[in-house]
């Protein structure tokens, strides 16, 4: 039984990735679980190698849900961005004390702008990439999980593969980042608006989810004076905020605190010495791996 709770870790990896949310996630994972134990124990016997099915199994169920979630976003409240995840740069998942079964190791596959990108892809392509470029299975595996060809696979990564390159630009280190997304906190804490407009790159692009529960822009916000102005005009709403510094999918970011509550996650991408892109995601339903610690 341990070694097949064992994959525990490497199924919420896979299912992360596939869905962007680790609520949904842990649902799925669960559910392949449920489905594992529901077997008799001949048949659990005969599986040569518990791990495989298991993954197939979850893939399967992430593909079913990828293609109810499209429906259920075209109904979404504003912007949908990918459930941000809390993590100090090395592959945890919340704070020191969690299960080390339960963390998402967090890599370049799991930062936010990736994430994005894999959102735009088609069902079949955002598994199939993701099983095969991201988790190294070979064609012959995934067609398999996906009930595909190989050569069908192939040129469904090939198409995911186009659409990641088209996205691609030329990212500020992640020492850079830290730096930038600094000074984009501190411009905001002192209300300057002319520092916070020379932190954010001309065609600067903002995306707030608020998921229709709490207050956030129903549209992205473009360019850097704009952007600069909404976050003066959240400033000076009058409620005091603590801006924290943390670790964001795997990249320099900040959490916002407002009566010892996380509020509000921000993730950014940088390129040369520009902020170019921030997501903010308020809807606390996305927020519940997150403490004020």
């Amino acid at each position: 039984m341990s070694a097949v709770m064992g994959e525990r870790r490497q199924l919420l990896n896979v299912a992360y990735r596939l869905l962007g949310s680790l609520a949904d996630a842990e649902d799925v994972v669960q559910e392949a679980f449920a489905r594992w134990y529901a077997l008799a124990p001949g048949q659990r016997q005969d599986i040569a190698s518990p791990g495989a099915w298991l993954t197939t199994v979850t893939s399967r169920i992430c593909l079913d849900l990828l293609g109810s979630a499209r429906v259920r976003r075209e109904r979404y409240v504003g912007e949908w961005i990918p459930e941000p995840l809390p993590g100090d740069g090395v592959g945890g998942l919340g704070g020191g004390g969690a299960d080390p079964a339960d963390r998402v190791t967090l890599d370049e596959s799991v930062n936010m702008a990736f994430l994005v990108v894999l959102e735009n892809m088609t069902p079949a392509e955002r598994v199939v990439f993701v099983l095969h470029d991201v988790f190294r299975y070979s064609f012959a595996e995934v067609a398999e999980i996906v009930g595909r060809s190989p050569g069908a696979c192939r040129q469904l990564a090939s198409s995911a593969r186009r659409r990641v390159a088209s996205a691609r630009v030329e990212r500020a280190s992640a020492e850079r980042k830290a730096g930038l997304v600094r000074q984009f906190a501190r411009a905001w804490a002192a209300k300057d608006i002319d520092a916070l407009i020379g932190v954010l790159d001309p065609d600067a692009v903002a995306v707030s989810d608020g998921g229709g529960v709490v207050p956030a822009l129903l549209e992205p916000v473009i360019g850097a004076s704009a952007i600069a102005a909404g976050f003066i005009r959240i400033r000076n709403l009058g409620q005091e905020l603590t801006v924290v510094e943390r670790t964001v999918n795997g990249q320099p970011g900040l959490v916002v605190e407002a009566g010892g509550v996380t509020t509000t996650v921000m993730a950014f991408e940088a390129a040369g010495d520009r902020i170019t892109r921030i997501w903010a995601v308020r809807n606390p339903d996305k927020l519940r791996t997150w403490s004020a610690g």
